[in-house]
């Protein structure tokens, strides 16, 4: 049985991204596993303050009520989840990146503290969504300290690469266990236009390019729409910058999938501007997908 794995630090947003994949763990009949990671410092406390068994013990103690606190949020609502805990000693992202090989996903909180200081904007956010072997979903709310909408539709960022291919399917499983519609998002513009200039002519009509996009988006969609043909699509083809235009679209869903490298209108999305903005401001949670069939553990949903 496949796990979901959510990284646990004593924070708010990480209790918020606890339940949330609570309630996936329901839908999806899987177990949820809460971890919490902890470093000793090796330097900075001298001796006459603590020693480093006295920090030691510290920090497995506010691990300990952390995932409690967890443990008994999730079951106030989620009674019937599965639920396993774990403690480890190492760095977030090495003991995250390990759990990812065999998770269904693995989620985190908006923001982080204790074993996992500055998760948002320091590297175990990035580094998870680019290298984890399983999707990766940051859960936001629609402020600060908000927990994730329950209501909307599944909103799905596609630029036709295979990262955007696994992302549709991760997004049509979603859809479909939730019963909601799912809205599929193309973005193009001038840099789009200048990446595919073996495709369109030198001067073309900005509607031209509408319809061999929509083309192109709803090609991509029949693939998954056989497979799931009780999730109502709607495909959406947009002119304009991918970062806000998918942030508009996130208003109205309760979870954002994006896959974990793109091209076209998402270029270099998982390092760059669009992956950092979205994950920082968009009112639902985020789950970046990674393309690698090959790899161990990977999801059912690649192809």
């Amino acid at each position: 049985m496949t796990k979901i794995v959510v990284g646990v630090d004593g924070s708010s947003p990480a209790v918020h991204a606890a339940v949330w994949a609570a309630g996936e763990a329901v839908r999806r009949r899987e177990v949820l596993r809460l971890v919490h990671a902890y470093v000793v410092p090796a330097y900075g406390y001298p001796d006459f303050m603590a020693s480093t068994a006295q920090l030691r013990e510290a920090l497995r103690r506010e691990g300990v009520q952390a995932l409690s606190a967890a443990e008994q949020a999730v079951r106030g609502a989620e009674p019937e989840v599965e639920v396993e805990t774990d403690l480890v000693e190492g760095q977030a992202t090495a003991v995250l990146r390990a759990e990812a090989r065999q998770a269904r996903f693995v989620a985190l909180g908006s923001r982080g503290l204790g074993g996992f200081p500055g998760l948002l904007v320091g590297s175990v956010a990035t580094v998870l969504s680019g290298h984890a072997r399983s999707p990766v979903v940051v859960v936001r709310g629609s402020g600060h300290d908000q927990p994730p909408p329950a209501q909307g539709q599944v909103v799905v960022g596609v630029d036709g690469s295979d990262a955007s291919g696994a992302a549709l399917g991760f997004a049509f499983d979603e859809a479909a266990l939730r019963g909601v519609p799912l809205r599929a998002v193309r973005v193009w513009n001038d840099v789009t236009l200048e990446a595919t200039a073996r495709i369109y002519p030198l001067s073309v009509d900005p509607d031209d390019i509408d319809a061999a996009e929509r083309d192109v988006l709803q090609a991509q969609l029949d693939l998954w729409i056989e497979k799931y043909p009780g999730v109502a699509t709607q495909p959406v083809v947009a002119r304009g910058l991918p970062a806000r235009t998918l942030l508009e679209f996130g208003g109205q869903a309760q979870l954002l999938v994006l896959g974990s490298r793109g091209r076209g209108g998402f270029r270099g999305m998982l390092l760059g501007s669009t992956s950092q903005a979205l994950i920082a401001h968009a009112p639902c949670p985020v789950a970046v997908v990674r393309a690698d069939p090959a790899a161990e553990g990977a999801p059912a949903w690649t192809t």
